[in-house]
């Protein structure tokens, strides 16, 4: 009797504000309700009565409707483990959840408390269960959940600056970053936990250095490797809203970032504009975040070109295992709506190439990608 194969799609950052919220699905909803287990990370909170947080640097948000959207779409789980979470207060926050709930989503990586926000579903696929463990990285101040407060479950990152010449005063540093141990502790001790109940446990996290082509920080390694370690069987990076390489490591998969999805120009962001009083793209949060990144200077849209490609990830699991990691390449056009680009078309060959460029210039292994059809498969070893 042959073994029965399923097939889980993900997807990252998704922030739909607009109209016609379905609409930006169009292209891959009849993919994703073919699969069997569809992830996505929302980055925007959900609700129509808006208060500016006082940590809000720039805000997201979108209409409650969007919860039942990306249901109807074919996402099956989301995280909401975002440093936008806590925009807009914690109202907001805990009326997102609900929406999330409520739409018959799985949710992972936040909470009204500490306790909640570390909790995880254990989703049974035709017999293989799946868990989907919850992180972000990225956290303004109080975002993180704690034994009475609501908030995302955190693994952070603690950075240190070492003068390069120590005797020479006001000379350039080197950034080392490494995992909070606290964090480190927690999550290792819920996947060893994951790993006794679940077949396959995998691991999302909102981390990374935005917009900074390439660039992996240490943090990142650290605690995808101990994840791994620990009993990880995949690692779904998001939040940098560009492209960041893949790596295997004892045969498991840490996609670094997924990058956007369905997420619109900041200039479509109506909601957040008007609440903030200023254009995004014109405001001193926007001007700010921009000179991480030199590409800001000749986009022709509102962020950089690169942060348009994008990918979908599609995971083949039989017999209780992973079995098989793919990429999708993806594109996001002017309309914002991705569509999963074919291998005939040239902007494929240009998103291959850029995951090629990207990974090598990490010192990490470009020859794991490997072209088959219209998916690149991940050489994953036997």
């Amino acid at each position: 009797m042959a073994k029965e194969k399923l097939t889980m799609y993900a997807v990252g950052d998704c922030a739909p504000f607009r109209e016609d919220l379905a609409s930006s699905f169009v292209h891959v909803r009849d993919m994703f309700n073919e699969g069997d287990l569809v992830f996505g990370q929302l980055e925007s909170v959900l609700s129509d009565k808006l208060e500016l947080s006082s940590c809000t640097r720039m805000g997201c948000s979108s209409r409650p409707e969007v919860a039942k959207v990306m249901k109807e779409a074919g996402f099956d789980v989301i995280s909401f483990a975002s440093n936008h979470a806590l925009d807009y207060g914690r109202t907001a926050f805990k009326e997102t959840l609900k929406h999330i709930r409520e739409a018959g989503l799985y949710l992972t990586g936040a909470g009204e408390n500490e306790e909640i926000a570390r909790q995880y579903p254990i989703i049974d696929v035709k017999g293989t269960k799946v868990a989907v463990l919850g992180y972000s990285s990225i956290l303004p101040q109080g975002f993180w959940a704690e034994e009475a407060r609501p908030g995302v479950n955190p693994a952070r990152g603690i950075t240190a600056y070492v003068p390069v010449e120590h005797d020479q005063p006001g000379t350039p540093c080197r950034t080392y970053t490494f995992p909070h141990p606290d964090d480190l502790k927690r999550m290792t001790e819920d996947i060893k936990e994951a790993k006794k109940k679940a077949d396959i446990v995998v691991v999302s996290i909102h981390w990374g250095i935005h917009f900074k082509e390439g660039v992996i920080a240490d943090y990142e390694r650290y605690y995808a490797h101990f994840a791994i370690d620990a009993g990880a069987d995949l690692i779904l990076g998001h939040h940098a809203h560009i492209l960041k390489p893949v790596e295997v490591y004892k045969g498991k998969v840490i996609f670094y970032c997924l990058g956007n999805f369905a997420m619109e120009e900041v200039t479509n962001m109506l909601q957040d504009q008007k609440i903030k009083g200023q254009d995004m793209k014109t405001s001193k949060s926007h001007k700010e975040m921009t000179e991480i990144s030199e590409a800001f200077k000749t986009t022709t849209r509102c962020f950089p070109m690169d942060s348009y490609m994008t990918l979908v990830a599609k995971i083949d699991i039989e017999d209780k295992k992973i079995s098989k990691v793919s990429y999708l390449p993806a594109y996001l056009p002017t309309d914002c709506a991705p569509y999963v680009v074919k291998s005939d078309d040239a902007m494929f060959k240009q998103i291959n190439n850029y995951m090629i460029k990207i990974t090598e210039g990490q010192g990490m292994d470009a020859g794991i990608y490997k072209i088959h059809g219209d998916e690149v498969v991940l050489n994953i070893g036997d």
